[in-house]
């Protein structure tokens, strides 16, 4: 992971929160884990790390546990299955971010069908990963969402809601889901310029309607207010 400089709408997620969403990180790698740590500590106010943990047992049993959402290693040296951690900690009420070194397909499909909401390559930079579990609270926590974004008051005019092609519509579920453009576009099988272009005209349309999402985290917005992260 790249220990790239936080967005500037890093802190704005904060907005209406009176409360940091609690992190867990699971990972055998105790460098790693202290590395996470500290970048999230400085970078990500959003965010608080209330639990670091080198074995599942040691997760589990923490009581820490369960927290708004867990950062899960892939490929620990335990004989776990992906799909029985991901399934506890969802049962447990917690939301997961799947971060690994084994980005395959085959992977990324059986952490997604266990009910991961993110799955993210650790080559990836870290305002990458922490934008991958701001969709994940998202899709876990809609009702928050709703609360913390403001709907409407009894009456008001409801927001226009663009008219999105099919490409569109499929890109901007993809994106909102954690992934980059590069992997949307490997993803709808088209170039990665497609794939810009579709996301492009996504921002383009909900400005037409006054509702920008010129930013990340306003399309994020928009998505979630349109029913495409649930």
């Amino acid at each position: 992971m790249h220990d790239e400089p936080a967005s500037p709408d890093a802190a704005s997620s904060m907005v209406g929160r009176d409360r940091r969403w609690r992190l867990a990180l699971l990972d055998d790698h105790e460098v790693l884990l202290d590395s996470l740590r500290t970048w999230i500590d400085a970078n990500a106010p959003d965010f608080e790390v209330v639990l670091c943990a080198r074995t599942w047992i040691e997760l589990v049993r923490s009581p820490q546990f369960p927290t708004d959402i867990v950062f899960l290693d892939f490929q620990l040296q335990e004989p776990v299955s992906i799909e029985a951690r991901v399934r506890t900690c969802r049962a447990a009420g917690a939301a997961v971010v799947v971060l690994t070194s084994l980005d395959t397909d085959d992977a990324r499909q059986r952490a997604l069908n266990a009910g991961a909401a993110g799955f993210v390559s650790k080559a990836e930079s870290m305002p990458q990963v922490m934008d991958a579990a701001r969709t994940a609270m998202g899709v876990a926590l809609d009702t928050v969402l709703q609360h913390d974004w403001r709907p409407l008051p009894s009456g008001a005019v409801a927001p226009v809601r663009p008219s999105l092609s099919q490409g569109e519509e499929t890109a901007l579920r993809l994106y909102a889901s954690g992934l980059s453009t590069s992997q949307v576009a490997e993803r709808m099988d088209v170039k990665y310029e497609t794939a810009k272009t579709y996301l492009r005209r996504v921002r383009e349309k909900y400005a037409r309607v006054d509702r920008p999402a010129g930013r990340k985290s306003e399309l994020m917005r928009r998505a979630a207010e349109d029913g495409y992260l649930r």
